[in-house]
């Protein structure tokens, strides 16, 4: 985020540079636009369109042919789209694009001092900020192990309890999970068309996501009822105060929000669930993954 690019006027694109492009695809002497309208913009082609010229980055080949080409000059790139390209329009088709050069740009770092430290963090030291970043890596490796205890005492009590999901309630938390599935691609710039190509393949994804996530619900439930893990007022109160924090507004505006959506019940559930985590932690041996085995110590 601090670095700067700078204008590189005298030579043509090499490997690592930015491009400032100006380009516009075809197929068959047909615009992509035409043919395939609900493709991403970059497909049919842009103004002003920044492109980090690397191997494999952008459509394929794409980046090699404009190695050497300098600002104004203009080029035809002709791109293999792949069979199994997901714009179906466009599958197995050679692309043509005219694609102009207005701008060579170098990525340059600035110097690794006390004044870039100053820069992202105000008034810390390079010195400071190699603690900082020491303490997070810290904190974060801690972080990747207890929840690698977590994922296998999971997987340990699912392999050693067998029962029944309830059919209704499994569907009801499908349909959630397909949900939150369908709106992480729509992020990610997945067109409905796209998703809907992939259907099958995100309905058994939602399905096997929402029986590992009821099941372990079920069990750390019957854990929590028998170990008389409970959640209370405070529980509550501390978890808003942290989502009020992370979003940057006040404990009340957040708790009037959760009410709103009616998901307090939400937030007390997953405190109750990790709560429970906790004390399994606390409670039983975890050995290495390589082995697979937990063992109880404290009834």
């Amino acid at each position: 985020q601090t670095a700067d690019f700078v204008d590189v006027p005298a030579r043509g694109l090499q490997m690592g540079d930015f491009a400032v492009l100006d380009f516009e695809g075809s197929v068959d002497s047909k615009p992509i636009s035409e043919i395939a309208p609900q493709a991403s913009k970059n497909l049919q082609g842009g103004k002003k369109f920044w492109l980090h010229l690397a191997s494999e980055n952008f459509l394929p080949k794409f980046c090699e042919q404009v190695i050497g080409q300098k600002s104004g000059e203009t080029r035809l790139v002709i791109v293999q789209l792949p069979d199994d390209f997901p714009v179906k329009e466009l599958a197995g088709k050679k692309a043509d694009y005219a694609v102009t050069v207005r701008e060579i740009k170098e990525k340059v770092l600035p110097p690794v001092d006390d004044a870039l430290a100053g820069k992202l963090a105000p008034g810390k030291t390079l010195g400071d900020l190699r603690e900082m970043i020491e303490h997070d890596i810290e904190h974060a490796k801690k972080h990747d192990v207890e929840r690698a205890k977590e994922s296998q005492m999971v997987k340990y009590l699912h392999e050693q309890i067998q029962f029944e999901l309830p059919p209704a309630l499994l569907q009801n938390e499908t349909r959630r999970a397909l949900a939150e599935l369908v709106q992480r691609n729509r992020e990610r710039g997945v067109t409905d068309e796209m998703l809907k190509e992939k259907e099958k393949e995100l309905i058994d994804g939602a399905a096997g996501l929402a029986a590992n996530r009821l099941k372990t619900n079920f069990i750390l439930h019957r854990i929590a009822e028998r170990e008389k893990v409970q959640v209370t007022k405070d529980d509550v109160d501390l978890r808003i105060r942290q989502e009020a924090a992370r979003y940057d507004i006040s404990p009340d505006k957040m708790r009037k929000e959760l009410q709103q959506k009616d998901a307090l019940d939400d937030v007390a559930e997953q405190i109750l669930l990790g709560k429970t985590l906790d004390f399994l932690k606390a409670n039983v041996s975890v050995q290495p993954a390589e082995e697979s085995t937990v063992k109880e110590e404290k009834a």
